[in-house]
């Protein structure tokens, strides 16, 4: 059976670069936030969400992500609604990209709640790739184009690399990109000899 292998870690520490170096070898990755985006415009969610958080939410028929990111930061309540609808749409999807990739002894999952969401359940093993705070900061206030309190209170509001370090069988410090990759060889072949 095919070993689902959980890859996480905060916003801004390098999971895209493990998990493009892990495609780049041929391993299937599936990227749970790039499918959660396609899901969120799919016709069922935008209908769930307009009765959920209501209309003002929706734009042209599609989902203002920024009225909603705004809308769910800090309201607990407000984000377990929104997840609640989003996460077993993802469970499915992932579950029907699994059944198409189980010829491989093993897959990657990518996803930034891997523990929060709970789907950490359902992996072999679990990765987490740390790196530096300011390396952190840096890296997303110049991809996301915003500024440094932004991307704290997204830090803030994730899950504390500590509390991810002691749920993870493997870490991976990105530090240097040649690192990173010499340390992703080494847990592959700890996952290949198992």
């Amino acid at each position: 059976m095919t070993k689902v292998i959980g890859l996480t870690g905060g916003i801004g520490s390098g999971k895209t670069l493990v998990a493009n170096y892990l495609q780049s070898l041929g391993y299937p990755v599936y990227i749970a936030d790039d499918e959660a985006k396609k899901i969120m415009n799919t016709n069922e969610v935008v209908q769930a969400v307009s009765l959920t958080f209501g209309k003002e939410i929706i734009e042209n028929d599609t989902i203002d992500r920024e009225k909603l990111s705004k809308l769910v930061f800090n309201n607990p309540d407000k984000l377990k609604k929104l997840n609640a609808i989003v996460h077993p749409l993802v469970k499915n999807d992932f579950d029907e990209w699994l059944k198409n990739h189980n010829n491989f002894p093993f897959v990657f999952k990518e996803a930034a709640i891997l523990f929060e969401s709970g789907s950490y359940k359902f992996c072999y093993a679990v990765i987490t790739v740390t790196s530096p705070l300011e390396t952190r900061l840096q890296r997303v206030i110049e991809r996301d184009k915003t500024d440094r309190e932004s991307v704290l209170k997204r830090i803030q509001n994730q899950w504390s690399d500590e509390q991810r370090i002691a749920k993870s069988n493997f870490v991976i410090h990105n530090i240097s990109v040649k690192e990173t990759y010499k340390q992703t060889d080494e847990i592959l072949k700890i996952l290949t000899n198992q």
